[in-house]
């Protein structure tokens, strides 16, 4: 059961269309996003939701859920959303502030983040494993001191060059927001799916996800 979700990213007009923060772009897009008490709270900008509220947002390609066919015992009478103001970098000390206050332990935390290792078009649910050379993965696990906590990866390819920093900062071109766009659409019914009937109804399918075939990286 997961009673938090944190979507990664760097705060700041300048970053906000970039790859690396693709956590964040995910949030902005959820059905429910607009309608939440957005506050400035533990680092970062915080909303809760009630549980129950899930079951009627439509899932895009799955239609609308009912109480009637759903084990109601996975969700919690709240959720918590989180998008880290502290930079990508130190993002562990946002999730470390709430998850301490509302007592959730790393188990049951979701990170939605950004990833150099899957093709832009792909996504992935994992829990636990190796960081990937992920600040914002390695910050939890420094705070968290463990690297227990579910991740939904999106792809954004690695660059044909060694400037990784560069390519992480940098915006999606108009051809790559499209396919983006609909990552994105499908991500957003999935990371719902994994909160009604828990992340592990989404394994082995989304194990590495192939939602749209992409051009190889510039």
């Amino acid at each position: 059961m997961i009673e938090l979700i944190a979507f990664l990213g760097n705060p700041g007009r300048e970053y906000a269309r970039n790859r690396h923060n693709v956590g964040w772009l995910l949030a902005e897009g959820l059905p429910f996003f607009s309608s939440l008490n957005w506050q400035q709270k533990y680092k970062g900008l915080y909303a809760a939701i009630e549980g129950n509220r899930l079951y009627v947002q439509p899932e895009p390609g799955l239609g609308e859920t009912s109480p009637k066919t759903l084990d109601e015992h996975k969700l919690p009478a709240k959720l918590h959303l989180l998008m880290p103001h502290t930079y990508m970098n130190c993002s562990g000390d946002s999730v470390y502030q709430g998850a301490t206050f509302f007592k959730i332990p790393a188990e049951r935390i979701l990170l939605v983040h950004d990833d150099l290792e899957l093709h832009l078009g792909t996504a992935a649910l994992k829990f636990s494993g190796g960081l990937g050379g992920h600040n914002g993965l390695r910050s939890m696990k420094t705070r968290f001191d463990t690297a227990d906590f579910w991740r939904l990866r999106i792809g954004i390819g690695r660059p044909n060059h060694d400037n990784i920093a560069g390519w992480v900062l940098s915006d999606f071109s108009a051809q790559e927001q499209q396919i983006l766009d609909q990552v994105l659409e499908t991500c957003a019914g999935a990371l719902i799916r994994a909160l009604i009937y828990g992340p592990e109804s989404l394994l082995p399918e989304w194990n590495k996800k192939k939602i749209v075939e992409t051009p190889p990286a510039r």
